[in-house]
């Protein structure tokens, strides 16, 4: 009777067996690549915990608005309208104008606490600024029209949105004011939330001033109840003196830094209610140095 040829050893099968981290590590190792060193990826508006990240992704819009006549004309109506409806719903407090810079660049910082933050800053600021805005509002029916009509860089949150690092790093090497709020969104709290290191690397890569804006009373529960009941909201607006950011932007713990200056210098600026997650400044100003 014939034998059956023997049929080689069948592998092993190793199954759910332990497999050495070690390995799992080496295997997963890519290789170097030697040139030039990439700068860190900054996320505008979302680096911390919860914030926000833009579920919308239109990188096409993304650039520094173009100032055409029609722009320039649309940005003159849009302020006098603006100062129209902050006259009619606000008693707003201004101080500080006069540490405003007379010509940019400038990078201005301000804190978030609602919807009509931005309209107090170009209601009383003697500038039209290049300001950062997150893209879902480009959908929002009249809002997204006027938004586009004055020309905002359109931001998405929470993503390495490099072309409104580059709009913005445009408009300041152009000698623009260019606006940002480092929280990153409005505060859920009503007092300063923790920065993202967007503006530091903005400021630090530019070689530019920041302008520290604050605002209170613009909460949207507090702003939208008073409007319901035809009374104006009391509001404040300070503007504190520039300074200069030390430190290198291609570095992750001079950007740490830095974001925390620039949030201490606003919290001073603030009543301790506002100053949030940093309630342990007091009220003294010291600035950074590099003071102008």
């Amino acid at each position: 009777m014939p034998i059956a040829p023997s049929l080689p050893p069948k592998p092993p099968n190793y199954g759910d067996k332990p497999v050495s981290e070690v390995s799992k590590k080496r295997s997963s190792r890519r290789p170097r690549r030697r040139g030039r060193r990439r700068e860190p990826v900054i996320r505008i508006g979302s680096n911390y915990g919860d914030k926000p990240v833009s579920e919308v992704w239109r990188p096409e819009l993304t650039r520094l608005p173009v100032l055409t006549p029609a722009r320039r004309l649309a940005r003159r109506l849009l302020k006098g309208l603006v100062r129209f409806l902050v006259f009619c719903f606000t008693r707003t407090e201004v101080s500080g104008l006069e540490n405003f810079p007379k010509k940019g660049p400038a990078l201005v910082v301000m804190n978030h606490l609602g919807d009509a933050d931005a309209l107090i800053m170009l209601a009383f600021l003697p500038i039209f600024p290049e300001a950062l805005a997150k893209i879902e509002l480009y959908n929002f029916p009249v809002l997204g029209a006027l938004m586009h009509a004055y020309g905002v860089i359109w931001v998405h949150r929470g993503q390495p949105d490099r072309r409104a690092i580059r709009a913005a790093l445009e408009g300041l090497r152009a000698g623009k004011f260019v606006g940002v709020a480092p929280e990153g969104r409005e505060s859920l709290s009503g007092g300063l939330e923790e920065g993202t290191e967007g503006a530091a690397f903005l400021a630090i890569k530019a070689g530019v001033p920041l302008v520290p804006v604050t605002i209170t009373g613009t909460q949207n529960v507090h702003l939208y109840g008073n409007m319901k009941r035809l009374r104006r909201t009391p509001v404040t607006l300070r503007v504190g003196k520039a300074f200069i950011l030390p430190g290198q932007a291609n570095r992750q713990g001079a950007l740490r830094e830095a974001t925390r200056l620039i949030m201490e210098v606003l919290a001073r600026q603030l009543p301790p209610e506002y100053r949030g997650v940093y309630s342990y400044v007091d009220g003294s100003l010291r600035l950074p140095r590099g003071e102008r």
